[in-house]
């Protein structure tokens, strides 16, 4: 069996509007996370993508909140997606698909996930409230498909229930670091790429 490499990446990305660095380690032994975005809400967010992905996680951000959190929370989405491509690589031995339904007490959200070299990403969910802290929900959506057109992958989300936004936004987060933490695992054992193109 080939011998698998750890997969890791370094993302910088300077804007007139923001500065953002964001390392990510997919195969972290102890993996470790530290997020500081300007953006309260959506460093608590990506610290438990970490956490349940077991990815490991560093952003640093620097954006012209003084305007509002859009290009913030628009350019971390594009650099964890260039991250999440470039430390998959040619994805070898990757499983590809990932799911993960989970709950937040009332709130229950669904991801599901293919590395499938085509960018894609269905939406499905509603709050509330225009803003949970210092976050704008309409940017939920926004960012992930930042992310999912930089990592090339299909990504359908669906918040199925709850009444508080935050219950919702967390379990959906949640829910993708799951499903993402399935569809890069590696098998050395089976086939090199899941595909017959022999592509992703």
């Amino acid at each position: 069996m080939p011998d698998l490499p750890p997969r890791s990446a370094t993302v910088e990305r300077q804007t007139a509007e923001t500065t953002v660095r964001l390392s990510l380690d997919l195969d972290a032994e102890a993996p470790t996370y530290a997020n500081a975005t300007g953006v309260g809400f959506l460093d608590h967010m990506l610290d438990l993508f970490a956490r349940h992905g077991r990815f490991g996680l560093e952003t640093e951000a620097q954006g012209d909140l003084h305007v509002d959190d859009h290009h913030t929370v628009e350019d971390v989405g594009i650099c964890l997606g260039q991250a999440l491509s470039q430390a998959l690589g040619d994805k070898a031995y990757v499983a590809r698909y990932g799911h993960a339904t989970v709950p937040m007490d009332e709130a229950l959200a669904r991801a599901v996930v293919d590395l499938s070299g085509r960018s894609f990403l269905v939406f499905e969910g509603r709050f509330d409230r225009e803003r949970v802290g210092d976050l704008s929900t309409e940017l939920v959506e926004h960012f992930w498909h930042s992310v999912a057109e930089h990592a090339r992958l299909t990504l359908h989300l669906d918040v199925l229930r709850g009444r508080n936004d935050h219950h919702r936004i967390e379990a959906l987060f949640k829910a993708a670091a799951r499903a993402l933490r399935q569809a890069v695992a590696r098998d050395a054992s089976g086939d090199r790429l899941p595909s017959t193109k022999e592509a992703l």
